[in-house]
């Protein structure tokens, strides 16, 4: 059997290395041609984590990273609303983890050249389409400056090129993203600790403007001063959608932020002393009705992409690949196994893309906010009790798949 996964992310070397684990061999196309650690923060839930763990990645991630110890809620007016331990802290095996992206990405990287052999793991090759027969896909490419790659064939071909990516595009060829308004822009600043140096922190929501914020890496100058990330967003349903491959203006967004200053916590002091900021949209993709079409279907952004809420799309990519390697595994009938995977993982998925869309986790500051008129208040239990808003903070993880008791 040959196995072709287009894309070398998350998803994409994740399942390449579940493969491997099962005694399974793949080439993966990643588009990019010198990897590099580029990007911001990303956080690894339990459910994520579980994943990265069985593939044997989790020393080189806590060695990195910092571990979460709790995530706290506060409305725009800097007042605590909601806070609930996190990972280990919560009862989890496995702790939940605020890490660079690119660290991440490097970590899974360097495991697959060294599992898979770097022979099998391609750069600067591009999907740009396909075509497939009864034997196996024809992949082709891009262009690159040293020429036109060859096209490559493959009995099997799993789709993990993000959420622009061209084997979707194949088969649904209008596809477009969803966008509702929302704008976000990125940054990473060094910053001593806020809090407790281990806090997930939400501030306000996207109807008065919306931060989240947390460390990614400790001591980063020697002088205990922490990397943080932070993600700002605010929803304007006149706006245009924000460009992925333009730097982030602080004019832009700063100004909404500019009376954001606690006791705790000067917010524009904290944006502003970003080195460099990125702009993206907020967007997904509604669910589709197939992501198989004979040898080829699709895994992580490229079959949902879903809105970057509640650090969840990097978990649902783990949960796909290593459940599309169990299904290969556990038949000699490539088909059936890539129909059990789409069966088990696009429902659950879809209720993922739906969920982030209409109740995220920042549905607690919501909740506060419409009790409270967006009006400060004396204290939270005055309006909502602890109870209360803890419960919808478990329906959200019910419906992701990390509830503690599942």
């Amino acid at each position: 059997m040959s196995m072709a996964i287009v894309g070398g992310g998350i998803a994409g070397l994740a399942f390449a290395l579940a493969l491997h684990q099962r005694g399974i061999g793949c080439d993966v196309y990643e588009g990019v041609a010198d990897v590099k650690e580029l990007g911001v923060g990303i956080t690894l839930l339990p459910h994520g984590m579980k994943e990265l763990a069985a593939l044997g990645l989790l020393p080189a991630l806590e060695a990195v990273a910092i571990e979460n110890l709790e995530s706290v809620f506060f409305n725009r007016h800097g007042q605590f609303v909601y806070r609930e331990a996190r990972g280990r802290h919560a009862g989890y095996a496995l702790p939940e983890l605020g890490i660079h992206r690119g660290k991440l990405h490097r970590i899974l990287f360097e495991a697959a050249l060294e599992r898979l052999g770097r022979e099998r793991v391609h750069t600067g090759r591009r999907v740009s389409g396909l075509s497939q027969d009864a034997e196996g896909v024809t992949l082709r490419f891009e262009p690159t400056p040293a020429g036109q790659p060859e096209p490559v064939r493959a009995e099997w071909v799993v789709a993990c090129d993000g959420v622009n990516s061209a084997v979707r595009r194949h088969f649904y060829p209008d596809d477009k993203v969803c966008f509702a308004g929302i704008n976000t822009w990125r940054g990473v600043s060094v910053h001593k600790p806020i809090l407790t140096g281990k806090s997930y922190i939400r501030i306000g929501s996207i109807d008065t403007g919306k931060m989240v914020i947390y460390p990614i890496v400790d001591n980063v100058d020697g002088q205990g001063n922490q990397l943080i990330n932070w993600v700002a967003e605010i929803r304007d349903p006149q706006a245009a959608m924000n460009d992925w491959n333009r730097p982030g203006r602080l004019d832009d967004f700063l100004p909404l932020f500019e009376r954001w200053r606690y006791d705790w916590l000067d917010v524009p002091a904290l944006i502003s002393s970003a080195q460099q900021v990125f702009e993206y949209p907020m967007v997904d993709k509604d669910a589709l009705p197939r992501w198989t079409f004979d040898r080829v279907t699709l895994m992580g952004d490229a079959a949902h992409p879903m809105y970057p809420r509640g650090s969840n799309g990097s978990a649902q990519a783990l949960v796909d690949a290593r459940t599309l390697a169990d299904e290969i595994a556990a038949t000699s009938d490539l088909r059936v196994a890539l129909q059990r995977y789409q069966d088990a993982r696009l429902p659950a998925t879809a209720r993922v893309v739906q969920t982030n869309r209409t109740v995220p986790p920042d549905a607690i500051i919501m909740k506060a906010d419409e009790l409270s008129g967006g009006e400060p208040f004396t204290q939270i239990d005055d309006l909502i009790s602890q109870a209360e808003l803890r419960a919808i903070s478990d329906h959200y993880k019910a419906v992701a798949g990390f509830a503690l008791k599942a």
